[in-house]
Formats: structure tokens, C-alpha cells, sequence
């Protein structure tokens, strides 16, 4: 009988992850890696919460997005707080990323910044530094942990805030806004 009890409670458990995933916005192949629910039950959870399909289409693939000024502010930002729910507080890869993501959102918002992150991406990168593609270096004058590429020789790393890029902030919509 509690074997059939754990199957239900197990069940619900995926069905919440699941339900939490798609109302950020994730993808369809971060439902099905991260929950064991057959593919036409994700189909219709998803649907039923955003009211439509989910979109279609190969994943991003490139470390290097990760390393560029903006995203590998809010990339390492991210990682920060994931690394610690893991580490530290000791949840499931899955649970730390949905309690990371909304962490991540959490500080974006209170700075009133736009989110360069997408949970997709997010998912994404804690792939790469789990298979050791990326890691964290810690910058030389802040001390921050910052995304980088392990392969890299980081030894003075100096991150994008303590040496913003000269053309950082002069986008065309700043320009036509002023």
C-alpha cells in the first residue's frame, strides 16, 4: 500500500514541478529532462497553463553566450544563487533551479533590470557547468564569482562590471530615447 501511496505523492510531486517549469516560460525538452511525465501529458499541462502550445525549435547551444557582457552578469548572478541551494541547502537539481530562477527574477526586478535570462537558458547552463564546459572564476578586483569557460586562463580575470565595456549601454533604443 505505500508503495502505491509513493507512486501518487511521486507523481504530484512532477506534476507541480512540471506545472512551476512551464509557468516560467521553460521549454518542452526542460519539462521532459527534468520530470519523468510522458511527453503528450507535458503537451496538454503545458497548454492548460499557458493557454497555448509550446514553442518549437532546437535549444540555444553556445557557451559563449554566457560570456558575454550583459548575460554573463545575470548568467553569474544566477549560478550564484543556484550554487548555493545546491551546496548549501542541499535540494534536488531541479527544485534549486526553480528557487535560483526566482531568485534571479527577484533581483532584476527590485534593480529594475530587464531579464536577460530566460529559465531555458538558465536550465542550459547549469547543464554546461555540471558537464564542466563552464565554471566560475572569481574577478581579481571584486572578488565576485563570474561564468567563464573552463578551459580559459582566468588567473587575472577582471569581470564586466569592474571593467564595463566602452561600449556598454550605448544601444540605438538608449540613443533614440534620449
Amino acid at each position: 500500500m505505500s508503495g502505491r501511496n509513493k507512486s501518487v505523492l511521486g507523481e504530484a510531486t512532477q506534476i507541480k514541478l512540471a506545472s512551476e517549469l512551464a509557468r516560467m516560460g521553460a521549454r518542452l525538452q526542460v519539462l521532459e529532462s527534468e520530470t519523468s511525465i510522458s511527453r503528450e501529458r507535458l503537451l496538454r499541462l503545458y497548454k492548460e497553463i499557458n493557454g497555448e502550445s509550446p514553442p518549437k525549435g532546437m535549444l540555444p547551444f553556445s557557451t559563449d553566450w554566457f560570456l558575454t557582457w550583459q548575460p554573463n552578469i545575470h548568467a553569474s548572478l544566477f549560478l550564484g544563487s543556484y550554487k548555493h541551494l545546491t551546496g548549501h541547502c542541499k535540494l534536488e537539481r531541479a527544485e534549486a533551479l526553480v528557487r535560483a530562477y526566482r531568485l534571479y527574477l527577484e533581483q532584476t526586478k527590485a534593480f529594475h533590470l530587464e531579464d536577460k535570462l530566460s529559465i531555458t537558458r538558465a536550465w542550459i547552463l547549469v547543464r554546461y557547468v555540471d558537464s564542466g564546459m563552464l565554471g566560475t572564476t572569481p574577478c581579481t578586483e571584486c572578488g565576485g564569482h563570474f561564468v567563464t569557460h573552463r578551459d580559459d586562463l582566468n588567473e587575472h580575470f577582471v569581470c564586466g562590471l569592474c571593467n564595463v565595456p566602452s561600449r556598454a549601454g550605448k544601444t540605438r533604443a538608449k540613443a533614440e530615447a534620449a
